[in-house]
């Protein structure tokens, strides 16, 4: 494991985050230890031999809501998930101000300690003197842009931050760097400004983030012929997954898990299986995991695109999908603190993980009823139930996958 030496840069980061995954907690209870590996066996039983894994969407460093993330607590969760190397970014840090300069020089430093772990992109406020902090961070070694539209609430419209994001775009198509945007929850209709701004830079490579569940149709639509737009998989619904991969071609889409708000090995898993579920090919799926990211990052030509599959629709057997609807339920009332209801929808799953003609679920209800009771442990001993909410999603993942072809 590669050590890195905080105090002098953020001493608070030193100890351990707060938003570790039940997969990375130590517990003295082995029902815990046993879960998590059966479930990274199955997990390393998914992966062709050899692939390299690049997970290209985690941050670092403070979030004004309380999250924060360590370099050495992040390569500790890459190493659990087997991930070879990750893009990082800085967080929405208290102290971003003036143009994310502070958060963006630890995110350099912590990545040029890391061995070549840690890939550092430059986070930008188009408000705030974008095109000079890029320039600076891709002198130090920045290797990418990160934007969210969200969180500095500017628009894309030529109108509003355009002629900023103009520059962006062009200085990162000159500079040979991607740039990667949020494109998840929270934010308005953006799909045409977006797709007419990627449209005028053709040679920028976009990166749009959480499967750009914000407009998915209508951006992947509107972006079809856009030779280096790429999705990345960091999602909590399996589903939001499987439709991106029935739209775009597989050589288009990266791994992406999220932390501090996701978890590499959850990432990994929900990728892996989503694209074999909808039949992606030992090749497909090394260039999702890693291969078009490495290829990205070392400046080589994108992986020729094949035909998206045209699945719009699955077969799904019933019992998995309502399973997937109490297990959405039980998460829902999570999110909004409300445990009663999550316990309600976790006894209506538990019923269906005694289905006594189980069928090709045989062995995701067991494991099932395993971590639904474990779940429902949990919600009786953390009063912020994130343990509670990775396993909801764990299984999720697989009712919405199962059985695999």
């Amino acid at each position: 494991m590669v050590t890195l030496c905080l105090a002098a840069a953020l001493p608070s980061l030193a100890a351990p985050d707060r938003t570790e995954s039940w997969l990375q907690q130590s517990t003295q209870d082995d029902r815990y230890g046993a879960l998590r590996a059966r479930l990274a066996a199955q997990l390393r039983a998914l992966l062709p031999e050899g692939a390299e894994l690049i997970d290209a969407h985690t941050h670092l460093g403070r979030d004004e809501d309380g999250r924060e993330l360590a370099p050495e607590r992040l390569i500790e969760m890459l190493e659990r998930a087997g991930i070879g190397r990750a893009c990082t970014f800085p967080l929405h840090d208290p102290e971003r101000r003036p143009a994310f300069r502070v958060p963006n020089d630890r995110v350099l430093t912590w990545a040029a300690q890391s061995g070549g772990r840690l890939i550092p992109f430059c986070r930008l406020d188009p408000a705030e003197e974008p095109l000079a902090e890029a320039r600076r961070c891709l002198a130090a070694g920045a290797r990418g842009i990160k934007l969210h539209p969200r969180a500095q609430a500017f628009t894309l419209a030529s109108d509003g931050e355009g002629a900023a994001l103009e520059g962006i775009f062009a200085l990162a198509g000159e500079a040979g760097v991607p740039i990667l945007i949020h494109a998840g929850r929270g934010l308005p209709p953006i799909a045409e400004d977006l797709a007419a701004l990627a449209l005028r830079h053709p040679d920028t490579t976009l990166i749009l983030a959480h499967a750009a569940i914000c407009d998915q149709g209508r951006l992947s639509t509107l972006l079809a012929e856009h030779p280096r737009v790429l999705y990345d998989t960091s999602c909590f619904h399996p589903l939001d997954v499987l439709s991106l991969l029935a739209r775009v071609p597989a050589e288009r889409i990266v791994l992406g898990s999220d932390p501090p708000y996701g978890d590499p090995s959850g990432g990994l898993l929900l990728a892996s299986r989503c694209a074999l579920r909808m039949g992606l090919s030992d090749a497909q799926l090394r260039l999702l995991l890693g291969g078009t990211m490495a290829a990205l990052l070392a400046g080589a030509p994108l992986p020729a695109p094949s035909a998206p599959r045209p699945a719009a629709q699955l077969q799904v057997d019933l019992t998995a999908a309502r399973l997937y609807g109490y297990l959405a339920t039980a998460a829902g009332a999570l999110f909004a603190q409300q445990s009663d209801r999550a316990v309600e929808s976790i006894e209506l799953a538990l019923t269906l993980c005694e289905d006594p003609q189980p069928g090709a679920l045989a062995a995701a209800l067991e494991l099932g009823r395993e971590a639904l009771e474990l779940a429902r442990a949990a919600l009786g001993e953390d009063p912020q139930p994130r343990r509670a909410i990775a396993l909801i999603h764990l299984l999720m993942v697989i009712a919405a996958t199962d059985p695999l072809p």
